[in-house]
Parts: C-alpha cells; structure tokens; sequence
C-alpha cells in the first residue's frame, strides 16, 4: 500500500539532476519572479516619485520582514510536517494539519493588521523614520497592513501548493500576482499619480490572487492535500513553527539589519545613503531569488523522502543540490559584476550621489553571491530535515550575528565602504559553519533518521 503510494505522489520519484531540476524549477521562476516585481515597485516609486519615497520603502521594511516571516515560518515549518507524514501514508493526517496551519495563518494575519493600524505612528518613529520621509513611510505602511492577513496567506499556499505536488501551479500564481502587480502599478502610481500610496495598493491586491486561488485549489481537492476538517493541535503549530523558526529567525535578522543599515547611513550619508543602500538590499533579494527558489522546490521532496526512511535517495538527492548551488554561485557573481551599473541606472540617474554610491557598493556587495548560495541551501535542508536548531544557528549567523558586528565595527574605519563589506564578509564566515553543519550530518544523520523512523512505527 506504502509502495504504491511512493509510487503515486509527485515527491517520491527517483529524482535525477534534471528531473529535480525540472520540478523545482516552477519554484525557482516563482521567485524570481518575485524578486523582479519587488524590483519594479522601487523603480516606479524610485522614478515616479522620489528617491526620498524609496528611503521610505526601505525604512518600513522591517516590518514587511516581520509579517514575511511568520507566513514563511508557517509554510516552511509545516511543509516539512505536512510533507513527512505524506511519506509517513498519512494523507488524511497531513489535509488536517494543513488546514489548522492555513487557519493559524489567518488568525495571525488580522492580529498583525489591527496592532499595526493601531501603533503606526509609534512603530514608525521607532524605525528611525526622519520628518522628511514620515509622510510617505505612513501612506505606504498603512495601506500594506491592510492587506496582511492576505501577504500571509499567498506565502503559506505558494509553498504549500509545492507540498502537494503542484510546483507549476504555484508558478503560474506567483507570476499573475507579479504582472498584475506591475500593471497596477502602471495605473495607480504613472497615470493616477497616487504616488507611494499606489504603488501599496498594486503590491497589496497583488496577494490577493495567491489567495483566491490557494483557496480555490484547495478546496477542490486538485492535489495531495485538500482542506479538511481541522484537528487543532497545538502541538502540530509548534513543531511547524520551531522547523520554519530559521525562516523567521531569517526575516527578522533581515529587519534588524536593515534597520542597523538604514541607522548606518542615515549617519553617515542621510538620505541618499539610505536610498543607496535600499537599491543594494532590494537586488540583493532579486539575485539571491535563484537560491531560495531552488532551495524551497527541493524541500519538500528532502522532507519527504526523510519521511520514508529512503537514505539513499536522500544521499543523492544533496549532491545534486550542493552540485547546482556551487554553479549558480559563480553565474550570479559574474552577472551582478557585470550588470551592476545598469541596475543601479535603473533605479537613479547617472551622476546623482544616489548612483554614485550605489555603483560603489556593485563593486564590493556581490562577493557575497559567491558564499551565500550554500547558506540559504543548508538552512533550508536542516528545515526539511525537521532540525530547526541547526537551520536556526545558520540563519542568525549569516542574516544577524556577523552583520550587526560588521555594521558596528567596519563603517568607523572605512566609512561607507564598511557598509558594503559587512554582508559579503558575514556570508564567508557563515558558509565555513555551514560546511561544519552538513559533515556533521552525514555521520549522524542516517542514525537519527533510523531512530525517527523505529518511533514513528512504535506510535502507529
């Protein structure tokens, strides 16, 4: 019965490299696609605006990382629940829990929405907003907040659909949200004139089509997972969220450190520095878009096979991974060298400070590229892996720990140039715990994986 099950889910072939590639590849291209469309919010904010309006997005971003990763640390987390028991033959099990997280996930998302609405003022002034920018971090703010329990929501069915077995589908999800993103864009900030105020509005509406049609596809029962009536158990939200704690632990870092880069250059530079680092931060996301897709398209598939017990598969399954990763490292390297002065072109005229400082930091920043890929993969591997710990310690290091003494240390020595060192500095120190993490596994991971399995056969 096991057998044929295997046989029948998506998750459990005997993958190639180019059959893995081919089924994360819908997720790769989801996001990517996301990194490009949050790439032209700040180019039409940036254009048709003011670069003042874009400090504004990056002086906000903290709390967009917030609301981000509690969805991902839902969806991640629970992926690597729902997506274990899906190999364990539980399938009824895994719809049960699948539909208690989505409802968490929502309950989360209204909370998040009223507090945010309620504190703004505070909230913003506490992000180290300046009287210039306060109006448009207010406009753009409080319209996002309006639209969180939906952000939430397109997050946990744009990973869950994955977790079903339905990679495609959630690319063609992510890809509508983004064009319909960009068009509304078009509308509300080109030809509207509403300014920061429109361009939240595109991005907010934008999520509500990851979650009519998550809700849509789900209730059809067009997949390996349906909604079901829920069993809520606590126990089934911890452990969801104390495997995707990396996840959260990893947006929140990303808040802190924004705030420390905002808090850096506003010192040293004002806001032209702030608007420079927010062109860094932003294509930084874009051009690490390749790793987090890839790295989220093979997850459930390592949950999966974690879940059946097949050590083999799982064996060969990493090699492949560490094998692409080490590729597309050096590619996106060469690429953000390359292009790096017609990005920052993109988003400010040649011959402004903005450009001129930006262009500085494309000489330094994409070392990073080159160490970061197998950060973002080992942490996502732990997280399949249901090891939460370790994918913790491995996203606080590369997103927190190191950054934050970098930010604090490097900038009174070299000024502005310390900025821009901070994170290729903090993802090479990172990758050697990364490596010191996974040669760990490899001794004692079959032997806990066998111990896993002789319980989970006690308990049925």
């Amino acid at each position: 019965m096991e057998q044929g099950k295997e046989l029948k889910n998506p998750l459990g072939q005997d993958f190639t490299i180019w059959s893995l590639l081919k089924f994360a590849l819908p997720t790769i291209v989801m996001m990517m696609f996301m990194g490009l469309y949050t790439i032209v919010d700040t180019i039409f904010v940036s254009r048709f605006v003011s670069t003042d309006a874009l400090s504004a997005m990056n002086i906000v971003c903290p709390v967009i990382n917030l609301i981000v990763g509690l969805g991902t640390m839902l969806a991640t987390g629970g992926s690597a629940v729902i997506a274990r028991k899906m190999g364990e033959g539980k399938e009824e099990r895994a719809s049960q829990d699948f539909t208690w997280i989505i409802c968490a996930g929502a309950v989360m998302g209204f909370v998040i929405a009223l507090v945010g609405v309620v504190f703004l003022d505070s909230i913003l002034w506490g992000l180290g907003a300046s009287p210039l920018l306060f109006p448009y971090c207010r406009d753009y703010l409080l319209v996002l907040l309006l639209f969180t329990p939906a952000s939430i929501l397109q997050v946990l069915f744009q990973n869950l659909i994955v977790t079903a077995g339905r990679p495609g589908f959630g690319m063609v999800l992510s890809v509508s949200a983004g064009a319909a993103n960009i068009l509304l864009d078009t509308v509300f900030v080109v030809f509207c004139k509403m300014g920061i105020t429109g361009s939240a509005l595109g991005t907010g509406m934008g999520y509500l089509i990851p979650t009519l049609a998550g809700i849509w596809f789900f209730s059809g029962g067009k997949g390996n997972l349906k909604f079901s009536r829920p069993k809520m158990k606590g126990s089934v939200l911890a452990e969801s969220c104390l495997n995707g704690f990396s996840e959260m632990v990893s947006q929140m870092a990303s808040a802190v450190t924004t705030f420390f880069f905002n808090l850096t250059m506003m010192g040293l530079l004002g806001e032209n520095g702030v608007a420079a680092v927010t062109i860094m931060i932003y294509t930084q996301f874009m051009l690490t878009a390749l790793y987090i897709g890839f790295s989220m398209g093979v997850a459930p598939v390592i949950s999966y096979n974690y879940g059946l017990g097949d050590g083999w598969r799982l064996r060969r399954i990493f090699r492949i991974c560490i094998s692409f990763i080490a590729v597309v490292s050096v590619f996106v390297f060469l690429i953000s060298m390359v292009l790096g002065t017609p990005l920052v072109g993109v988003f400010a005229e040649k011959g402004t400070p903005v450009y001129e400082l930006a262009r500085k930091g494309f000489w330094i920043f994409p070392f990073g590229f080159l160490f970061c890929g197998i950060n973002i993969f080992t942490s996502a591997y732990f997280t399949a892996l249901s090891n939460g710990k370790a994918s913790a310690i491995i996203s606080s290091l590369r997103t927190f720990v190191f950054i934050v003494f970098f930010l604090c240390t490097l900038p009174l020595l070299f000024q502005e140039t310390g900025v821009w060192l901070a994170v290729p500095l903090s993802e090479l120190i990172t990758m050697f715990f990364s490596v010191v993490f996974l040669v760990r596994n490899r001794t004692d991971g079959s032997k806990k994986m066998f111990e896993d399995k002789i319980e989970r056969g006690v308990e049925e």
